[in-house]
């Protein structure tokens, strides 16, 4: 049975997924409450002449994932549905943060094997300056107006130079249908991103492509542990035993450059001399007052959600190249690259609506993959656990009462703060049973005496360990039960790499 939320001074009633005896924390749900004044926001707004036009603005329906938690403004794990306008802050600040999912012809014996050069030459290219990627501000401009497509038109100007080696036309055209938007959203402006951009025709480097980024992200590299759905994991050449590479990551601070710009926008067509919404949420209507904001807004989120994209397929070039040097040639074949944080258009009976997603997963079924090779199976959902725990892999069911959405994670039992305190033992165990790659080798002969730095390393690792998060297996159910998707495999890390 579905937890139902309602607010008494709220005109709404919020659908909410979450394990079985368990509730959302007294913190996200405040926040939640918070989010949801937005209703009277739309209220002083709809009696303003020519704000929205074309019928009257309305919030169709929130679902809550299972991963549910508090977040910053808008918890996450939150999915809405709008009607006539648009929320920026309802995909978050780091826009199009999301996951990417490859099968390889590795073997685990060999990486393990290998584990310590493996592990030297990861610091090196992920964290000392190795990555190689240098762009032209053509390519730069051409990726932020027209993401991968962008990159696949001018990827010429990269030659085979660094990690451009890896960049093969061919396989990258096939992987854009392997990619949510084709990877590619068409942004009229790059408003603010000039000296990012840099010379047309010099190449140069810069130092977010490539990028991991602080908190739940990670790049992990995992074992198939279980197979559940044998047809579905066969087409999609997912084989027990097999390695796979799971990356979860954004946009980073082009991100938070869009979300602070989209933000500017909102407010710059707000009524003039009319109280600005207390909880600093504010809604962009597609028609009236917004004008050239909205497709200022599109862009500036397409610029955003583009070099995520791209973030992301460098990531994948990053550790092919470690692999290549220590293991020798391998295959890396991409499953698929979805978001959990944007906004999707949909149209439904011939009418668009807005489905915002703040850490939640598309999961369409086969009705919504039709023209694409997973039409018969629908939408492959990744869902990674804790840093150290088991991800699933799942086929989206496309549940309409669950807005064809899924959880992004684990979802956060423990805030960060409450995370680093105690735990000592069980952080002790966890540090034993797994291997983790961070900037900082806690091992190095100089860093033995420096007992600062490496207060700060344990307290990030803590802040990430598994007992700060929820169950995944208990989250995993809630999917089934609900028939938001259906698990395709399990998988359990080899070892992680976290900034």
């Amino acid at each position: 049975m579905v937890h139902k939320i309602e607010y008494k001074d709220r005109n709404c009633e919020i659908d909410c997924y979450l394990p079985e005896g368990s509730g959302p924390d007294k913190n996200a749900s405040e926040e939640l409450r918070q989010m949801t004044a937005l209703e009277e926001t739309l209220e002083r707004l709809r009696a303003v002449p020519d704000f929205f036009q074309g019928g009257k603005p309305r919030i169709e329906k929130i679902v809550l994932t299972p991963d549910f938690h508090k977040g910053a403004g808008i918890p996450i794990g939150t999915v809405m549905m709008t009607k006539g306008f648009a929320v920026p802050q309802a995909m978050g600040n780091d826009i199009n943060c999301g996951m990417r999912f490859y099968t390889t012809d590795l073997s685990e014996e060999k990486i393990r094997e290998k584990l310590p050069e493996l592990t030297r030459k990861i610091r090196h290219i992920f964290f000392e300056g190795g990555r190689q990627i240098p762009m032209t501000g053509r390519q730069r401009q051409a990726l932020f107006r027209y993401g991968l497509e962008g990159l696949l038109e001018t990827s010429r100007d990269g030659g085979k130079s660094g990690l451009w080696r890896y960049f093969q036309p061919d396989i990258q055209e096939k992987w854009l249908s392997r990619t949510v938007f084709g990877g590619s959203l068409k942004a009229e402006y790059t408003e603010g991103l000039e000296d990012f951009i840099g010379s047309y025709d010099q190449p140069s480097y810069d130092d977010q492509i490539g990028t991991i980024g602080g908190g739940n992200h990670f790049l992990e590299v995992q074992r198939v542990a279980e197979i559940y759905d044998g047809q579905t994991a066969n087409a999609w050449n997912i084989k027990k035993g097999a390695v796979a590479v799971m990356l979860h990551t954004g946009s980073l601070t082009i991100g938070h450059h869009s979300g602070l710009l989209n933000r500017k926008i909102c407010q710059g067509i707000y009524p003039a001399g009319m109280t600005h919404p207390e909880n600093k949420i504010y809604p962009i209507p597609e028609n009236g007052a917004a004008g050239d904001a909205w497709n200022r807004f599109w862009s500036a989120s397409g610029n955003a959600a583009n070099f995520g994209f791209a973030n992301r397929l460098f990531l994948g070039f990053m550790i092919q190249d470690v692999f290549t040097d220590v293991l020798g040639e391998c295959e890396m074949d991409l499953l698929y690259d979805a978001p959990h944080n944007y906004i999707w258009k949909k149209q439904i009976a011939g009418e668009a609506y807005y489905i915002h997603r703040k850490g939640a997963c598309c999961a369409g079924g086969c009705a919504e993959m039709t023209g694409t090779e997973f039409a018969y199976y629908g939408e492959p959902v990744m869902i990674p656990g804790s840093m150290g725990s088991s991800s699933y892999l799942l086929r989206g069911l496309g549940s309409p009462d669950c807005l064809w959405s899924a959880s992004h994670g684990a979802g956060r039992k423990k805030s960060r703060g409450d995370a680093i305190k105690g735990n000592y033992e069980a952080f002790r165990q966890f540090m034993e049973k797994f291997h983790i790659i961070t900037p900082i080798d806690p091992e190095r002969a100089d860093l033995k005496g420096r007992a600062d730095i490496l207060k700060k390393w344990e307290e990030a690792i803590r802040a990430e360990a598994p007992y700060a998060y929820k169950d995944i297996d208990e989250v995993i159910a809630v999917h089934t039960t609900h028939d938001m998707a259906a698990p395709v495999a399990r998988m359990e890390p080899i070892f992680t790499v976290k900034s």
